[in-house]
């Protein structure tokens, strides 16, 4: 009789694609608007010098609602969303990457490691310029200016509406940098990503497979698999965060230079500035991981072909 601890990992040619695009957009999007705030405050976290204005997450979270109220944690978000294209096209090429693979090789960890990093590098190419202009509208306050560009009448809290201050933000990154400035940080975020997505997937299949052999038989998939999801991230956060303070700075301040960028980072703030912004990127992961986690297993088990419903465990 199957053991039903086994995981059976659901592959590319198991899934519905119609129903797979359908239901993943929605459920990006709801992803998105849980964890926006924390992603805006982990940036503006990475950008100050020192504590000049915020002196953690919580801090940081009280002021900007107080100074800005709900909006304030989500400024540049209609922006943001057109990253739901990389999305997904970061999961096709993460499952049509580990099909390709397991003609080469059967190592579950190959497998997800060469998928996660090939995703990322796809994803990275669409989703740097969204960022580049989202960051810039997240730099957006009253008062003290902190990033390189301030939208119109934003000092005396009048900024223009949504759209506006995108367009208004686009056309100062053109006329400072050309286009070339829309892919300012380009190689810092494949620095930082693709090592990321390469290490949390194998993290996450080793987590839910260790996890399997120590809760009883008759506990869900979908539990461990959720609880394995903010470890991997957790994990993947810690390894990759110096690369992606420096690829946050490189993007908002306009450096040129991966390594100059790092020296001042040194020398300013010595080596625990590296880890700045990783308490606020842990805790959005944690809950967006697991959202993602129970999400995506939940759209793979409900997006499967019919006559293979009933070989999958939940």
């Amino acid at each position: 009789m199957e053991d039903k601890r086994n995981i059976q990992i659901i592959e590319w040619e198991h899934l519905d694609k119609k129903k797979f695009y359908v239901f993943g957009v929605a459920m990006t999007m709801m992803i998105r608007v849980s964890v926006y705030p924390f992603t805006l405050i982990r940036t503006r976290l990475q950008v100050q010098k020192g504590k000049s204005l915020y002196h953690g997450t919580f801090d940081a979270f009280i002021k900007i609602l107080r100074a800005d109220g709900v909006t304030g944690l989500y400024r540049g978000f209609l922006v943001n969303t057109f990253t739901l294209i990389s999305g997904q096209c970061y999961v096709t090429t993460y499952e049509l990457t580990r099909k390709f693979v397991a003609d080469y090789s059967q190592s579950n960890t190959v497998k997800s490691l060469v998928a996660g990093g090939s995703a990322s590098l796809v994803a990275q190419s669409i989703t740097v310029p969204i960022d580049v202009v989202s960051q810039h509208l997240m730099m957006q306050r009253k008062g003290e200016k902190m990033g390189r560009f301030q939208v119109r009448g934003n000092t005396e809290g009048r900024g223009v509406v949504a759209f506006g201050q995108t367009k208004d933000i686009i056309r100062q990154i053109l006329r400072a940098d050309g286009l070339r400035g829309f892919y300012r940080g380009y190689v810092a975020s494949l620095l930082t990503y693709i090592p990321n997505s390469a290490v949390w997937w194998p993290f996450y299949h080793f987590y839910a497979e260790q996890l399997s052999h120590l809760c009883p038989k008759e506990c869900p998939h979908i539990v461990f698999q959720a609880v394995s999801g903010p470890l991997a991230a957790a994990t993947a956060s810690i390894l990759t965060n110096p690369m992606d303070v420096i690829r946050t700075r490189v993007q908002v301040e306009g450096k040129n230079s991966i390594i100059l960028t790092f020296r001042q980072l040194m020398a300013e703030e010595g080596p625990w500035g590296l880890m700045k912004g990783l308490s606020a990127r842990i805790i959005s992961a944690t809950p967006s991981t697991i959202v993602i986690v129970v999400g995506y297993e939940s759209l793979k088990k409900l997006s499967l072909r019919p006559e293979l419903v009933d070989s999958r465990h939940w």
